[in-house]
């Protein structure tokens, strides 16, 4: 065995005084900040990391095949289609849309690039790219990029190379990055017709592979991912668990610039990009008091939802518009994470707008037991460039089962107009029937309903206000 040298003796001396100084300094740190600022400073992080922790959940379950599979999934850096609508079944997202297939596409960047190549068609599509926090960073589509033929090379952050001729650069901020493209779908021989041919027509490939005839790798399955339901496993997280998820998923996706102010606070906390966060070091007061933060951010952002708090948020007639800050959120970390809570993957509002009510015209909740009408006037009828519709959810935001298998009503579907051109939907866990049955939306048996209207490439009046949506009334 080689003997130390003086020299070296005193560099391990010196090395391991350091990091006995370094922890005790940390420690000193976490000492000298008030219970009050520790809690301030935990809940703030937990809205900051909520969307990406729910994406990591997402990712999970959406990554979890072998191959592209029917159900739209894909594993990492391919994609998937959905070739079928969902149903009350469907619990991976919440509020899911029955208006468009998805594309679904979970990409890794640390290694290197992935190739997004995207045929021509006359269809009205959007891909929006999310970052691991749920901010959207670029959009290819027919709003933005038009309907020709393009190849996307989505990077990394830390990438540096060359652009192949014929690509364009698409800058991710984070290595995790989802794609959930959208595109009209009209009917079900529609779906089966011009836009299966359009998402067959779409491509991922790792850069190194781009071009060439080569094995695509086989994904991996996992019995226990099968299980999750990402937004009840994401509430389930204890706070410990919380934050050491959150500073795995840091490590590999760096929180922008304008995070620095909130990152530097969690690093006085212990919650810091790459390494392990404990709770031992506090006293069981503060531990039963970070323990309650989980609970606490759930149950305030499901009363933002319903009202309970208002948040600032344009509400006109009972229903929640929201046309700014949203699909970008800035530093406004509280109404991102209530937004992933409400709906992961929203887009921007230039995209596609959601009023959203669980309130009828006196501001009682829209309770299953009773029937609601949605009427619209003539000059009420959501105003778009491409196509809108209306969803009910239950309670849990899933959709709500039924005989007839209707999920949602819009402008494709084989809606009765009024002579003098408005429109009446009825909303009610029973057939109404007769000429009334087209116009049938059906809600749940009992409890609470929710409603959604999806506006998609909106008009201007949408989102400026000048549109308003109409109250749901109860039929008496």
């Amino acid at each position: 065995m080689k003997k130390l040298t003086i020299n070296s003796l005193l560099i391990v001396v010196l090395f391991c005084t350091a990091c006995g100084n370094l922890s005790k300094k940390e420690t000193s740190d976490k000492n000298t900040i008030s219970d009050e600022k520790v809690i301030e400073i935990a809940t703030k992080a937990y809205a900051f990391g909520y969307p990406m922790i729910l994406m990591d959940y997402t990712k999970k379950v959406s990554t979890n095949e072998e191959k592209p599979s029917s159900t739209g999934y894909a594993p990492i850096n391919q994609i998937g289609h959905f070739r079928q609508f969902p149903d009350d079944k469907f619990t991976d997202v919440v509020k899911p849309n029955v208006d468009t297939y998805y594309s679904n596409s979970w990409y890794d960047l640390k290694a290197e690039p992935v190739v997004l190549s995207v045929p021509a068609t006359d269809r009205y599509y959007l891909l929006p790219l999310y970052d691991a926090y749920s901010n959207v960073f670029f959009v290819p589509g027919t709003r933005t990029t038009g309907t020709g033929a393009h190849t996307f090379l989505i990077t990394g952050p830390f990438w540096k190379g060359e652009i192949p001729e014929g690509m364009t650069q698409v800058k991710a901020p984070t290595n995790m990055v989802w794609m959930v493209g959208r595109t009209q779908v009209n009917s079900a021989e529609d779906g089966a017709t011009v836009v299966a041919g359009f998402q067959d027509g779409m491509k991922v490939d790792l850069l190194s592979n781009y071009g060439q005839e080569y094995d695509v790798v086989a994904g991996i399955v996992s019995e226990d991912n099968k299980k999750i339901v990402p937004v009840d496993d994401t509430r389930a997280l204890t706070t410990e668990k919380y934050f050491n998820k959150l500073a795995q998923l840091m490590a590999d996706n760096p929180p922008a610039e304008a995070d620095s102010s909130l990152v530097k606070e969690m690093k006085s906390i212990g919650i810091i990009a790459g390494q392990k966060f404990s709770i031992e070091n506090f006293s069981p007061e503060l531990i039963k008091k970070l323990n309650a933060i989980p609970e606490q951010e759930h149950q305030k952002w499901s009363d933002m939802s319903t009202g309970k708090i208002n948040i600032g948020l344009n509400i006109v007639n009972g229903w929640m518009l929201i046309t700014e800050g949203i699909g970008s959120y800035g530093v406004n970390y509280d109404f991102r994470a209530f937004i992933a809570f409400i709906g992961l993957g929203a887009n921007l509002a230039e995209d596609a707008v959601y009023p959203s009510t669980s309130l009828d015209s006196e501001g009682n909740p829209i309770d299953g037991k009773n029937k609601y009408i949605l009427h619209f006037d003539k000059d009420e009828i959501p105003p778009v460039n491409a196509f809108w519709s209306l969803t009910a959810y239950n309670s849990k935001d899933f959709l709500v089962g039924n005989p007839i298998d209707r999920f949602a009503l819009g402008d494709r579907d084989n809606l009765t107009y009024n002579k003098d051109g408005s429109l009446d939907i009825y909303i009610q866990n029973s057939d109404p029937k007769g000429d009334k049955t087209s116009n049938w939306l059906p809600s749940t048996q009992e409890g609470l309903t929710n409603l959604t209207l999806r506006l998609y490439w909106p008009k201007e009046s949408a989102l400026d206000g000048t549109w308003i949506v109409p109250a749901v009334m109860k039929v008496e």
